[in-house]
């Protein structure tokens, strides 16, 4: 999935959407902490007023990040699947092709748990449906209508493994042909 930045902000005439693309890179990129209001309003090209208006707090404008970043993953997820023909022995290059990218940085529901899920709790929900909802996805694109409904939270639990460890720093293909050995251990 690219996390690069898709859609150059200043050339979006929507502040609103200037405001939620520039967020998604640098609350991506460099952390929701990390990332003040100020810089948000400085790179998103609008007045302080303007940015109140549309997200009163920036606890509005990371639940709204969250909305956009599960919509935007599961569209990528779901179409990268259905271009591998829906195939559990893909998973891998799916994930490969994700993990590979220069802007990879992990789960953004991962890293927005981590990062304020305690001090924020609907971030914790979010996430939870993201999760669930992927799990759900396996499920229905990937496992035959006979498997256990466990098997996909199983390979649901896999990926997010994998996520983490590439995000940590462990060499992809080492993650990647790991992950295809539990994929075939569990699929037996």
């Amino acid at each position: 999935m690219t996390t690069k930045k898709d859609i150059v902000p200043a050339n979006v005439s929507d502040a609103k959407t200037r405001i939620l693309l520039t967020a998604h890179d640098l609350f991506y990129q460099n952390g929701i902490r990390a990332t003040g209001v100020d810089r948000l309003i400085k790179e998103s090209g609008v007045t302080k007023v303007t940015f109140y208006r549309h997200y009163p707090s920036k606890n509005d404008l990371i639940l709204a990040f969250l909305d956009y970043r599960h919509d935007r993953w599961m569209t990528w997820f779901s179409t990268a699947l259905l271009e591998k023909n829906n195939r559990i022995d893909q998973l891998t290059d799916v994930l490969s092709d994700w993990f590979l990218d220069r802007d990879y940085r992990g789960c953004a529901f991962i890293n927005s748990v981590s990062e304020i899920g305690g001090e924020l709790p609907e971030v914790s929900k979010i996430s939870l449906k993201h999760k669930q909802d992927m799990t759900n996805l396996i499920a229905t694109s990937l496992l035959k209508p006979d498997q256990p409904e466990i098997l996909s939270e199983a390979i649901s639990l896999a990926v997010d493994g994998a996520i983490t460890r590439v995000q940590c720093g462990e060499p992809v293909k080492k993650i990647l042909e790991t992950l295809q050995l539990i994929l075939e251990k569990l699929l037996k």
